[in-house]
């Protein structure tokens, strides 16, 4: 027996919303269940790895300096004034000899970011950080995890010292900012 209301709807009506019901339980299920266990620890104390996965990707965990300025062995701001043009000197022939053109341009995105006015968009200190110390960058602070992510693509530690870093970093500061379409 059908009633007034079944008439009016379509036979097989229901089979749409029960299947998009079935699809949504089942894909937020996965979801839910890892939402439910981001915050739970091991025996002993230890935290899941989605719980870390889920504090590196927000940057819990790091403090407000490594948030802004990177992780890494440049643990107190750098302080620039105007340009010094022999550093810079320096710096330019590293990024040459070291291999940096294979992945950045100045004014294009390329195999990594472009790197024009990466000094405006980034503290002095978070890019001697992701210089010196790419990988652990990568691992756990929320910026470099988004160019991961964007570019699919490690910068490799190139092993340099702070001084040298600090030559690349001064050189990167007279690279003309990239338009908004190559950030």
């Amino acid at each position: 027996m059908h009633s007034i209301a079944d008439a009016a709807r379509p036979r097989g009506s229901w089979r749409l919303p029960l299947t998009t019901l079935a699809v949504v339980a089942l894909w937020a299920a996965p979801v839910v269940g890892c939402a439910k266990g981001e915050h739970e620890e091991k025996a002993g104390g230890e935290k899941t790895e989605a719980a870390e996965s889920h504090e590196h990707e927000e940057g819990e965990g790091l403090t407000a300096f490594q948030l802004k300025n990177g992780i890494g062995p440049i643990t107190e701001e750098v302080k620039v004034g105007p340009v010094d043009k022999a550093l810079a000197a320096q710096g330019e022939k590293l990024f040459t000899a070291k291999g940096c053109t294979a992945c950045h341009k100045a004014s294009e995105k390329y195999v990594g970011p472009a790197l024009g006015g990466v000094t405006e968009r980034r503290t002095p200190t978070y890019v001697m950080n992701m210089i010196l110390n790419p990988q652990e960058m990568y691992e756990k602070h929320p910026v470099a995890r988004g160019l991961l992510a964007e570019f699919m693509t490690q910068m490799p530690n190139l092993n340099l010292t702070k001084d040298e870093a600090r030559a690349l970093m001064e050189y990167l500061r007279t690279l003309a900012p990239a338009t908004a379409a190559a950030k």
